[in-house]
Order: structure tokens, then C-alpha cells, then sequence
């Protein structure tokens, strides 16, 4: 197991568990400083002594294969795993030199040791002085609120608004120093998986220059070397991601901490000062609704963090202990079933107390604010498939091979101008998925299956896995993220020109497909996993969306298997089997486009017009006339008329139903009701209009608003 995720909410409950995972980092964070500087001895020497450099290589090397990286979270990603084996695989390298007599290595010092001193002082010397500054608040802070709670209740009204108002800018300062603290050492734990590696691959790479013996050990190495180049920048790209969405969420943490404290209506817990005769006692207290059961633990993070006894009874009552009755405030009273007598305790607070008696279901009614929240559906229907298919389009034609795709983010007015131009042209458009969708595409209900999944160890399985768990969104999901994926398996192929590999296209995807529902630091640490979804999606959709999964059964299965099954088994045959009859000389359309006419047999099924860009059969280059030619042919078989204009595939002389009212706006557009049947649909010279006929009468129809029978 890895270390264990710090978050922020837990830095304002500052519980003895959290007091103990942040000393496991601590732990950590001293054990890699001091394998730094010696790593840094080691290299010194091995720079400076010439005569002993065989048995500094052996040290050097047996420094390397002994650590161990510590990674944050449950599971390691490929590419972690490739980095933690990555000081093995270099010390078997320097094991195999160790016999070996070398020249001085003139950039050693610089490729090095400079950037592991640099590290160590610049990050793991900026986590210790923050370490210094979260003690010192953190002593002052508990001798401050003890000071506070000690106040009598009968000073004047003025004074104890002033001591709360000094009580409150300590804790928070405090809370402040604690937050910033969890996140630099969260920093330095994820830098080092980079900042530390390269600087020693660097060196192997100077150590292989300088070797001619080494020169074929270098091809060896090489291989690794280069999956191990790409992993460090697959963790950066992550860790530059994953940073600063932990970043965002520690401003909202400071901005509204009250907002984010992991407190529910179920579960409470908490310090709370418990009198014992004359002294008052400070717990750590737990009180679980469902049983009924409060759980205190001694506990004095002033006194090195030690932990005593714990003592668990079963609520019966509690009670709010009237001011006027008792000379500290904040008190409550409790009564136990398993205990005789009456517990009195002290909140830190007066909010405190407030979530204590509602959490106790305590005698005295709590008031409180309820808060409803509207969310907009949105419907992944025609009109949104038909809107993305149209950015694709555009994306695929006139900008794939532009430098950063996706990555650069544009101006958001002018995406939005974008966006509400595409959904609102002519105003026939459903404004509906205007509208941002309230769930992820691949939903929250398998998100954490998808990451399970991105954990295993075998990358076969998988595959297998997110095969499965993509069969099992609903239809409508599943057909909107196959589009998605068939064309960023598209971007990738153009990686070259666009420099978005599958990898990249991963991390710009990832958090947005498969973002979890509740947002905290573990989750975000999970990021990478998304991104690793993502890029198995990429690399494997046609895999992944085309075939079923063999495991796939139940009715409900059966009933997402049936329509693909079809499509299978209606597979048509090839154009080779008959003849084309092309006609006529090259031409092109109003907007450059190629546009062909040519005959079919009737017993090939043509692709359907609404995955124009995913013909069944071969695309033929052949050109001819912009006109349909005369329906007759020299041969008796039955024949269909096919129009190619650029991507575009139209069959003549079929029909089609509108799915929407649409009332005509100039004099060569067709006015109709929903069902209306068309005759005779074909393409049109005007962008996204067909030509049909109805009622005797031929003009264009809006392609979006019909299908074809």
C-alpha cells in the first residue's frame, strides 16, 4: 500500500488519524531527503576519484536498487510503475560497468548534482520550514483556545465578543498554515516521482557518451530509456494537472471552509472538552447516529500527538446546558445507556455545539437552512448528435493538424458565440442541449469501475474490463462517446503535425468524461486512472465499440446486442462483385467539393445517411457530372442511383420522415408536419439541405430534421 491521500477537510477536524497519515509523509519525506544527500555524496565521488571509481559505481548503484518509491493512492499507473523500477534498472546498468576504467565525466555536475541539490533545497527544504510554521500554529492555537474556553460566562458581553473574535482569526490563520502545509508536502511527494528521476537519467545518458565499452549496453538500455522518457512526461502532464485542480480546491477550501468540512447529518465528530470533577478533559469525539454510539479518544496534538484509551457508550438523550446554569459556555449535556450519570460536555464553539445537538437529536430544536438545487437536463437526441457530428466535421477538415488541438483552450465568449450559433441556426433547432450535460458522459454510476479497471495490472484485462463496463451505458451514451472517440483516435493518428498523442489527448479527456461526483483530494489523485481509460478508449475503439463483449448476457444485454448484431449480419457484399457505371468528366461543387454519380446494385445495402463519413463499401475516386444521370442502363439488373458530394452519401429516390414541424422561410423550402413522408430525397447544392418532394411539389428540407425509410 502507498501513502495514504492528505485531504483538506480533514485539516479542520485535525483528528488524530489525519495527525498520523501526515507523519507517514513526514516519514517519507525525511527518508527521501536523506537518500538524496547520499545520492549527492555518491556522485562527488564518483566525479572526483578516478582510482576508486569502480567500487563508488557499486556503492552508487546498491543506493539505487535499495529505494523504493512511495506512490499516493492504492495503485500504481504504468507509468509510475516504470518510474519506481527505473533506479533497478540503473544500478543493474552501473553494476554491468563496474570493472570498467573510465575518463572524467565532464558534465556530471551539472546534469546531476546540481538538479538533486535544487530539489532538495528548493522543495524539500520549503516542506520542512512549513512543517516548523504548522507546529508553531498549531501550539498556538490550542493554548489560545484553551485561554478562550477558560472565560467565564459572566464577563461583560463586549469582552467575550472580542476574545471570539481573536479566537476566530487564530483559527483560521491556523487552518490557513495547515492547509498550505498538507499541500506542499503533497507537492513534494508527486515532484520527486520527476524532479529526481530525470536528473538521473541524464547522467546514464552523459555516462553512455563518455563509454565506448558502454556503447552497447547503451543500445540495450535504450528501449527503457525511451519508455521511461515518456512516463516522466505522462506523470508531468498528470501531476501538472492533478496539481492544480488540488490547488483550486484548496482556494475554495479557504474561501468557504465551512462548505467543505466533511460533515454530514449522520455522522459528527470532533474535539470536545469533557468535565471530569473539577478539570475539564479534552477528547476526540465520534458519534455515529444509526447506532447511537459516541466514541472518545484522549487525545492533545500539543503533547507530540499521543493517543489514549478508547471509550464508546450508547446515546440515550442529549441535552443544551443553559448558560445560566453552568459557568462555561458552549455545554451539553449526555446521558448514556451504558453509563451511569450525566456527561457534561464543552463544543468549541457555538455552531459547534449547534451540529453536536443536531447531530445528538438533541431535546432543544436546531434551526438550520435548506438548499434546493435546480439542475438542467440535458438529452443526448438528434439534435445533439447531429451538432457534434458537425463539429467533428469541421474539426477533421479544417484544423486537424493545428499544434496543441484540444489542448489550447479557446476564448470562452467566443465558444460560446460558437456553440449558441450551432444550436440555434435558423431557429430550428431544439435550444435544449444547449444546455451542459448535469452527469459525465460515461456517467457517475460506473466511474469507479472505469478506474478499477484502469488499475489492473494486466493491461489485456484491462482492456476486457472497459469493454464491458462501455457495453453497459445506456445506448444513447455509448453511441455519443463512440463518435467521440472514433474521431480522437483520428486527432491521434495525426500526431505528427498536431503534436496530441493518444497520452495527451488522455489528460485534456480524461477529467472531463469520467470526473467524480464528489470532489477531493483522493479523487483527484485518481485523475491519472481517468486519463488511462481514456487513452485504452482511443487506442482501442474500434475494438471496444464494434464488437460485443463476449461476457455480455441477460435481457438486457440481449437487448444491446440485437441491433449490432444485425448490423453484422446485413454486412453488404463487396462492389466487386458487379460493375460501376460511372459517367461523365470531373467536376465539383459550389465549395470545391468532389461530387460523383454512379449506379449500385440493388442488393448493396448503401450507408446510412446519418454516418455519412462511414461507408459500408469502398469509396470510389472516379468523378463524374454534378447531374444525376438517366435512370436507364445497358444492364437489366435493378440499380440505384448513389450522389457523392465530398463525404457526403445520398441514394436517390429514397424516401424519408421529418421528426420535426418546420415552417418554410423562403420560397425553395418545404413547409411540413412531423411524419411527413418525403418522395424521392436527395442531396443539395446548399450545405446541410436536402432536395425531396411532397405533394408534387420539390424544395429543400433541413437534413437534421428528417430520416430516411
Amino acid at each position: 500500500m502507498g501513502l495514504p491521500a492528505l485531504e483538506f477537510s480533514d485539516c479542520y477536524l485535525d483528528s488524530p488519524q489525519f495527525r498520523e497519515r501526515l507523519k507517514s509523509h513526514e516519514l517519507e519525506l525525511d527518508k527521501t531527503n536523506k537518500f538524496i544527500k547520499e545520492l549527492i555524496k555518491d556522485g562527488k565521488a564518483l566525479i572526483q576519484a578516478l582510482k576508486s571509481l569502480s567500487t563508488a559505481k557499486r556503492k552508487f548503484a546498491d543506493s539505487l536498487n535499495e529505494f523504493k518509491f512511495q506512490c499516493i493512492g492504492d495503485a500504481e499507473t504504468d507509468d509510475e510503475i516504470c518510474i519506481a523500477k527505473s533506479l533497478q534498472e540503473f544500478a543493474a546498468v552501473l553494476q554491468n560497468l563496474e570493472d570498467e576504467r573510465t575518463r572524467m565525466i565532464e558534465n556530471a555536475n551539472d546534469v546531476l548534482i546540481m538538479p538533486l541539490e535544487r530539489f532538495r533545497k528548493e522543495q524539500i527544504s520549503a516542506a520542512k520550514e512549513a512543517k516548523k510554521k504548522y507546529d508553531k500554529e498549531t501550539e498556538k492555537y490550542c493554548a489560545v483556545m484553551e485561554k478562550h474556553l477558560s472565560l467565564s460566562a459572566r464577563k461583560k458581553e463586549s469582552h467575550l465578543h472580542e476574545a471570539d473574535n481573536q479566537v476566530d482569526n487564530v483559527r483560521q490563520h491556523f487552518y490557513e498554515v495547515s492547509l498550505e502545509y498538507v499541500f506542499k508536502v503533497q507537492e513534494v511527494q508527486e515532484r520527486k516521482m520527476f524532479d529526481f528521476v530525470e536528473p538521473l537519467l541524464a547522467f546514464l545518458q552523459g555516462l553512455f557518451t563518455y563509454y565506448h565499452h558502454g556503447y552497447e549496453l547503451a543500445k540495450d538500455f535504450n528501449h527503457f530509456k525511451t519508455d521511461l522518457t515518456i512516463s516522466i512526461q505522462n506523470t508531468r502532464n498528470r501531476f501538472e494537472s492533478t496539481r492544480s485542480e488540488v490547488e483550486c480546491l484548496m482556494r475554495k477550501m479557504k474561501e468557504n471552509p465551512h462548505e467543505h468540512k466533511s460533515v454530514s447529518q449522520h455522522t459528527m465528530e470532533g474535539y470536545l472538552y469533557v468535565q471530569e470533577k473539577r478539570t475539564w478533559v479534552k477528547y476526540y469525539c465520534t458519534y455515529h447516529r444509526e447506532p447511537k454510539r459516541i466514541t472518545m479518544v484522549l487525545f492533545d496534538p500539543k503533547s507530540g500527538g499521543k493517543t489514549g484509551d478508547e471509550e464508546s457508550f450508547i446515546l440515550k438523550s442529549c441535552t443544551r446546558r443553559k448558560t445560566d446554569s453552568i459557568e462555561k459556555r458552549f455545554c451539553f449535556d449526555v446521558e448514556t445507556v451504558d453509563r451511569p450519570g450525566v456527561i457534561t460536555m464543552q463544543a468549541l464553539s457555538e455552531e459547534d455545539r449547534r451540529l453536536w445537538m443536531e447531530a445528538m437529536d438533541g431535546r432543544e430544536p436546531v434551526n438550520f437552512m435548506l438548499f434546493m438545487f435546480a439542475s438542467l437536463v440535458a438529452q443526448l437526441d438528434v439534435v445533439g448528435f447531429n451538432v457534434m457530428k458537425k463539429f467533428i466535421y469541421a474539426v477533421e477538415t479544417r484544423g486537424i493538424d493545428e499544434q496543441g488541438l484540444y489542448r489550447i483552450v479557446g476564448v470562452n465568449s467566443k465558444v460560446q458565440k460558437l456553440l449558441s450559433l450551432a444550436m440555434g441556426k435558423k431557429k430550428k433547432i431544439h435550444r435544449k442541449t444547449h444546455s451542459l450535460l448535469p452527469a459525465p458522459l460515461m456517467t457517475y454510476q460506473y466511474q469507479r469501475s472505469f478506474i478499477k479497471a484502469a488499475k489492473m495490472d494486466n493491461p489485456e484485462a484491462r482492456v476486457t474490463a472497459i469493454h464491458g463496463l462501455v457495453h453497459r451505458l445506456p445506448e444513447k451514451n455509448r453511441q455519443m462517446l463512440e463518435l467521440l472517440m472514433k474521431h480522437l483516435g483520428n486527432v491521434a493518428s495525426h500526431h505528427l503535425q498536431n503534436l496530441m498523442t493518444i497520452a495527451n489527448l488522455g489528460v485534456v479527456f480524461g477529467p472531463t468524461l469520467l470526473r467524480p461526483q464528489e470532489e477531493t483530494v483522493a479523487a483527484i489523485m485518481d485523475i491519472k486512472f481517468q486519463n488511462i481509460v481514456v487513452e485504452i478508449l482511443i487506442e482501442h475503439h474500434e475494438k471496444i465499440f464494434r464488437d460485443v463483449p463476449s461476457s455480455a448476457g441477460g435481457s438486457s444485454n440481449m437487448q444491446l446486442n440485437l441491433p449490432r448484431r444485425r448490423s453484422t449480419e446485413n454486412k453488404a457484399p463487396s462492389c466487386s462483385e458487379r460493375p460501376l457505371t460511372l459517367f461523365h468528366t470531373p467536376t465539383h461543387s459550389l465549395k470545391g467539393e468532389s461530387s460523383y454519380w454512379f449506379r449500385l446494385p440493388c442488393s448493396v445495402t448503401s450507408p446510412s445517411p446519418t454516418s455519412p463519413r462511414s461507408p459500408s463499401w469502398p469509396m470510389f475516386s472516379a468523378p463524374s457530372s454534378p447531374q444525376p444521370p438517366s435512370s436507364a442502363s445497358s444492364d437489366s439488373s435493378p440499380v440505384r442511383l448513389v450522389h457523392i458530394v465530398g463525404r457526403r452519401i445520398y441514394v436517390a429516390g429514397r424516401k424519408a420522415r421529418a421528426l420535426y414541424a418546420c415552417k418554410a422561410e423562403h420560397d425553395s423550402e418545404l413547409s411540413f408536419i412531423a411524419g411527413t413522408i418525403f418522395e424521392n430525397v436527395h442531396s443539395s447544392r446548399e450545405p446541410g439541405w436536402l432536395e425531396g418532394t411532397l405533394d408534387n411539389r420539390t424544395g429543400l428540407i433541413p437534413e437534421n430534421y428528417v430520416e430516411f425509410l
